[in-house]
């Protein structure tokens, strides 16, 4: 399984998984000529795409769906809560609703249900003996599943803000009390608390992602995880996720 995070921030989101069975995309809240870029990099077409998963429906991880649906055939997967509003930009009859699990070709998808002021969702995708968590927009993330986050091979999950930095900033107080509920995002250090509750022996990748441009730094977002996985004596490899750039491939 081969994962490519193309775009993480408050201004578009998409990540593409693939496999020599499937090509996926979890979110489209880019355009539809950035992905057709990005993908052009691998010898793919956005025709080459199977399905996509829809964690929620913010417009920086939907604002390209319309686009994308029209001129391709792909999938389109959502919660029942989601599709009223997905209705309002593409066809009802591209919308599946997710099963859990959801299996696509080789690919299993476990949902793990996000805490946002939207309905929404994240995942755990398993292939041939190795694992992926994806979590991002969620002001927590629920200790009943903590068993099946446990000692994966990589985790793409937010790190979205330093608490000083936003509390600090000019973002007006409503909406501070918005981003740090538990209906919100996660903050760099709780990020760093449910890494060094899950990381284990088999995990080679930490993607930090969805980091706020306004109220975090990404020196601060790597520092807080970092330092607390070396404080209990974890040393793994983390990463970066960007807005405007996508990373590197990795293989898990």
């Amino acid at each position: 399984m081969k994962v490519k995070v193309l775009s993480s921030g408050s201004k578009g989101n998409c990540t593409l998984i693939r496999t020599d069975k499937i090509n996926i995309l979890i979110d489209m809240g880019v355009t539809y000529q950035y992905l057709a870029s990005e993908l052009e990099k691998l010898n793919l077409v956005p025709q080459d795409l199977n399905a996509l998963l829809i964690t929620h429906t913010h417009s920086d991880h939907i604002k390209g769906l319309a686009s994308l649906v029209k001129k391709t055939n792909l999938k389109v997967f959502a919660l029942e809560e989601m599709v009223e509003e997905l209705s309002k930009k593409i066809p009802q009859d591209c919308i599946y609703l997710y099963e859990n699990p959801l299996e696509l070709e080789d690919l299993k998808i476990s949902l793990i249900r996000i805490s946002h002021d939207v309905e929404g969702v994240g995942f755990m995708i398993e292939h041939q003996h190795h694992s992926l968590v994806y979590i991002t927009d969620t002001g927590y993330i629920n200790e009943k599943y903590f068993p099946l986050l446990k000692n994966r091979d990589a985790y793409i999950i937010e790190s979205n803000h330093d608490e000083e930095m936003l509390m600090e900033g000019p973002y007006p107080y409503i909406l501070k009390q918005r981003i740090v509920s538990d209906k919100g995002h996660l903050s760099n250090k709780t990020t760093s608390e449910y890494l060094l509750e899950s990381v284990g022996e088999n995990t080679k990748y930490i993607i930090l992602a969805h980091i706020s441009e306004n109220n975090n730094t990404e020196e601060l977002a790597l520092s807080t995880t970092k330092s607390l996985l070396e404080e209990n004596h974890i040393y793994k490899d983390i990463m970066l996720a960007k807005q405007n750039e996508s990373l590197e491939e990795i293989e898990v």
